[in-house]
C-alpha cells in the first residue's frame, strides 16, 4: 500500500503527483541560497522531472518543484510476495519464451520484434522498409508504393521497431489534415501506440488546462500534425522554442523519428529563376535537421 515519505525521491522512483503515478527521471536542486527561497522550507529546493505511467498519459513529461508541491507522495516499494509453490514446467517454459522474444538487442539485426507486436496481417514486400531501417545508423528512407499497398503499415513498422530498439521516443507525424484521424487509429488500433493530434482545439485545451505558456509540442512525445498547421507563424514558433537556441549544441538531436506522409505535397520548387519554395517545403527544411530518423511516404 502506498504511504507518505517525507524524503526526497530518488531517480527512478515512483510518486503520486495531482492525483497520477510518474517515475522521476531525474532531480536537480536549486542553485539559489537558502535565503532566497520561502523562510518556511530548509535547505534547496529540487526541481524533478517525471514521467507519466498511466495508461492515458504514456510518456507524458512533467516538472515540480517537489518541496512546494500540494500532496505530492512517493510511493513507497512493495515487497516480493512470499512463494507459496512452483510453477508448471509448461508455465515456466511459456515466460521463459517471452522474455527471450522480447529481449530484442540493437546489435541483433535478424531478429524483428515489431511484426510480432502489431495486430496486423503482413505481406512479404511490407518487410523490406522495416529490414533496411534497422541496418542504417540513421533510418532514412524513401517508401513510393503504389496507393492501397499499405505504406502506413509500414511506416508503423518501422516507428515500433525503432521504438523497441530504444532507438525512438519523440516521434511526430506530418500529413495532410484529413488523415491526421486515419493515422490516429491505425497507430492505436493496429501498434497499440498512443498519438495526440495537434491542431487548433489541442491549444486551446492545454492553455485552459495548463496556463498560457503550454509548448504543445512537448507535451508528449508522439504527436501527429497537418503539414498546413505546421506551417502557420504561431505553431512554427512555438516548434522552435523546442529547438537548440543559436550557440547550442545540435546534438543529440531534439527529437528521433520524422515521418512525411504524402511527401510529394512538400517537394521543393523547380530550379526556375522567379521558383521559389512554398511554406510547405519551408518548413520542412527548417524541421527535418533535428531529427535522428526520417521516414518519407
Amino acid at each position: 500500500m502506498a504511504s507518505v515519505a517525507a524524503s526526497l525521491p530518488e531517480q527512478g522512483q515512483l510518486v503520486q503527483v495531482r492525483s497520477r503515478q510518474w517515475v522521476v527521471n531525474h532531480v536537480k536542486p536549486s542553485t539559489l541560497p537558502s535565503l532566497a527561497l520561502k523562510p518556511t522550507f530548509d535547505g534547496p529546493q529540487h526541481l524533478l522531472t517525471l514521467s507519466s505511467v498511466e495508461d492515458d498519459g504514456l510518456g507524458e513529461e512533467l516538472q515540480v518543484i517537489w518541496e512546494v508541491e500540494p500532496a505530492a507522495r512517493i510511493i513507497e516499494k512493495v515487497a516480493l510476495p512470499d512463494p507459496t509453490g512452483f510453477d508448471a514446467p509448461e508455465k515456466l517454459d511459456a515466460f521463459l519464451d517471452a522474455v527471450r522474444w522480447g529481449a530484442a538487442s540493437t546489435a541483433d539485426l535478424k531478429n524483428i520484434q515489431a511484426p510480432f507486436r502489431s495486430g496486423i496481417e503482413i505481406e512479404d514486400y511490407q518487410l523490406d522498409p522495416v529490414v533496411r531501417a534497422i541496418q542504417m545508423p540513421r533510418v532514412n528512407l524513401l517508401i513510393a508504393d503504389d496507393v492501397g499497398l499499405g505504406k502506413t503499415i509500414e511506416a508503423g513498422m518501422v516507428e515500433s521497431e525503432l521504438m523497441i530498439r530504444h532507438r525512438a521516443r519523440k516521434i511526430l507525424i506530418v500529413c495532410p489534415s484529413a488523415l491526421q484521424i486515419q493515422w490516429r487509429d491505425q497507430m492505436r488500433d493496429k501498434f497499440g501506440l498512443e498519438f495526440r493530434i495537434v491542431d487548433s482545439s489541442l491549444m486551446r485545451e492545454l492553455r485552459r488546462r495548463r496556463g498560457i505558456h503550454v509548448n504543445p509540442w512537448s507535451h508528449f512525445p508522439r504527436l501527429i500534425t497537418s503539414i498546413d498547421f505546421l506551417k502557420r507563424e504561431r505553431p512554427l514558433r512555438l516548434f522552435r522554442e523546442t529547438l537548440p537556441a543559436p550557440g547550442e549544441p545540435v546534438y543529440p538531436r531534439r527529437y528521433d523519428l520524422l515521418i512525411v506522409d504524402e511527401a510529394h505535397n512538400c517537394a521543393p520548387s523547380g530550379r526556375g529563376k522567379y521558383a521559389t519554395d512554398s511554406l510547405r517545403t519551408q518548413a520542412l527544411r527548417e524541421l527535418a535537421p533535428h531529427f535522428e530518423h526520417k521516414l518519407f511516404l
